[in-house]
């Protein structure tokens, strides 16, 4: 068997040859495309993993003659489903992670959230996802977990929507308070106004107050959403107080069935 086995060891060599040979050549190949970097990495591992598994399958019948191509695909078909069985979750999130890797709407530095996970993204691999936390936390999730549940992709615009609710006592007019209130809005740098509407409708009657809905636009990292909303808060506010309109708080009316006794406490005097 001495000489099937130099010419097997000589076949494991020219595979390793041609191994690189054709993965440096995928590799600038798709430099020139806009894959991701994990994307490309996963079509370079790919690509030697066939012209190993090709060449190996050629040493191995020059090795034993009795084997053939056929019986070799058959064993590897049995052996693949006991395989597939015992790394189920490996495989499902490594499928999980191509089917991601090919998707265009969750990009690395958006920031996402998903089963109560939210934060930037900050690598995606093939068979986890790593997304930065904003306290500064990593959190390695599987991709099975961002493929098979919802997720919400908070940058995937530059601008975002922004609302909050300003309360205004019952005794003072709703088209000046409305007034004042836009005004405030208006005069945030942080407010986007070009194309994007500032939207302020009275919603409800709150118990002690007319609540109103302000609705504006600004950029839609969480950081700038968190900057803006501290903004808009603080001139809100310090609009209404200028106009001399109140901004209420709760008030309670105790009432009595009947009159309450009142009676005055006696004062001790000390020596």
């Amino acid at each position: 068997m001495l000489p099937n086995l130099a010419v097997a060891i000589i076949v494991i060599f020219l595979t390793w040859i041609v191994s690189k040979l054709a993965t440096s050549t995928l590799k600038r190949m798709l430099k020139r495309t806009k894959l991701r970097q994990s994307l490309q990495e996963l079509f370079a591992l790919l690509t030697s993993i066939a012209v190993w598994f090709l060449g190996v399958m050629i040493a191995a019948v020059i090795l034993f003659p009795g084997l053939t191509p056929a019986s070799i695909l058959a064993g590897l078909g049995i052996g693949s489903v006991a395989i597939g069985f015992a790394f189920k979750d490996v495989f499902e999130n490594f499928l999980a992670g191509i089917i991601i890797l090919f998707r265009r709407e969750m990009r690395i530095g958006d920031h996402v959230e998903c089963e109560g996970i939210e934060g930037q993204v900050s690598h995606i691999a093939i068979r986890e996802s790593h997304i930065r936390q904003t306290d500064g936390q990593l959190v390695i999730v599987p991709n099975s977990i961002l493929f098979k549940n919802p997720v919400t992709v908070r940058t995937d615009k530059d601008h975002r929507r922004v609302t909050v609710i300003c309360g205004v006592a019952y005794d003072v007019d709703i088209d000046e308070a409305r007034t004042v209130i836009s005004d405030a809005v208006r005069g945030c740098d942080t407010v986007i106004s070009d194309g994007k509407p500032i939207q302020i409708f009275a919603q409800e009657f709150a118990s002690s107050s007319i609540n109103f809905e302000v609705t504006w636009w600004t950029g839609s990292k969480p950081v700038e959403v968190r900057t803006s909303r501290d903004q808009v808060v603080s001139a809100v506010k310090r609009a209404l107080d200028d106009a001399g309109i109140e901004i209420p708080f709760p008030y309670r009316t105790l009432t009595f069935k009947e009159p309450l006794p009142l009676q005055r406490a006696e004062r001790t005097e000390r020596d």
